[in-house]
């Protein structure tokens, strides 16, 4: 059964207020707006046992419709991962060890392998996803904690490419990676769709960032960002649907790092998508390339 969020998952405060509500495909989704740091996030939700299950069975077959890899899918991905290999290429040299967190069919490692002669590990729960990632010659494990029972040495870049979003303690998640997976001047890399200008409301996505409640998150998870950006990559050149991400981890790092909270979110949100709606009617086939 669903459960509700008692407190943010940015600041912690137990203050919130109704953001968003919508059917989507026969769940009702409800999104709230933390009062105090300006966070929207999921709550009700499912349980952790439940999104596990969740991304096991019935994912890909929600969203895709097929639980094996479509043509469009694998399509959409390669356009991704070209996308974010040029955005990395700028800052990254060399990279020994790379794990992709929720690395779907392997595209992601296997083109950092080519241009980086990388030793790549994946995790990914869909089976069938993660049996083609194998098949390919890739070291792809179920979880994370299924990695960690195998394999011991740090990494020097972690990357996770529209998988943050759908944590249910992002600030946790990431501040495990940082203290036992990533080597103290290793890399990180993120995606996460834009709140002022993606859909964003899904069954699966937890958290809506926007481009100040991300940065607050991986800073407060004890990141220096090193750059963000927010583009329409591969999918528009008008429209700003995805932040991207690339920081490093910070030594020694206290998590009372101070946290500014962002403010008039639901009128940016309304802006955003005011300015997605008119660019979209005049400039159709420039705000949406596919």
């Amino acid at each position: 059964m669903p459960e509700n969020v008692r407190t943010c998952p940015l600041c912690g405060s137990d203050r919130s207020q109704p953001f968003d509500q919508r059917e989507i495909r026969g769940w009702f989704v409800t999104n709230r707006l933390c009062s105090n740091c300006g966070l929207v996030y999921q709550s009700p939700r499912m349980t952790e046992a439940e999104l596990d299950a969740f991304y096991v069975d019935n994912y890909r077959l929600l969203q895709e419709g097929n639980v094996d890899p479509t043509d469009r899918n694998m399509a959409a991905q390669r356009l991704r991962v070209i996308a974010l290999l040029n955005f990395v290429y700028s800052y990254v040299q060399t990279v020994s060890r790379h794990l992709d967190i929720g690395c779907s069919l392997g595209i992601l490692l296997q083109d950092f392998q080519a241009a980086y002669h990388t030793q790549s590990y994946g995790i990914e729960p869909g089976e069938s996803h993660r049996s083609q990632a194998c098949k390919k010659g890739l070291k792809v494990f179920a979880s994370l904690r299924e990695l960690e029972q195998q394999e011991t040495s740090r990494f020097d870049f972690i990357s996770m490419s529209h998988v943050l979003e759908h944590l249910p303690d992002p600030v946790g998640y990431l501040i495990h990676l940082r203290k036992h997976l990533l080597q103290p001047h290793g890399w990180l890399l993120l995606e996460v769709p834009n709140l002022y200008a993606h859909d964003v409301f899904e069954i699966a996505h937890l958290v809506a960032y926007s481009p100040h409640t991300l940065r607050q998150t991986i800073e407060k998870a004890g990141f220096d960002i090193v750059c963000i950006e927010a583009h329409g990559r591969p999918r528009s050149n008008l429209l700003s649907l995805y932040i991207t991400v690339l920081g490093h981890p910070v030594s020694g790092v206290s998590q009372t790092r101070n946290l500014i909270p962002e403010k008039r979110v639901a009128f940016k949100r309304w802006t955003g998508m005011l300015r997605r709606r008119i660019v979209e009617r005049l400039f159709p086939n420039q705000a949406w390339l596919f």
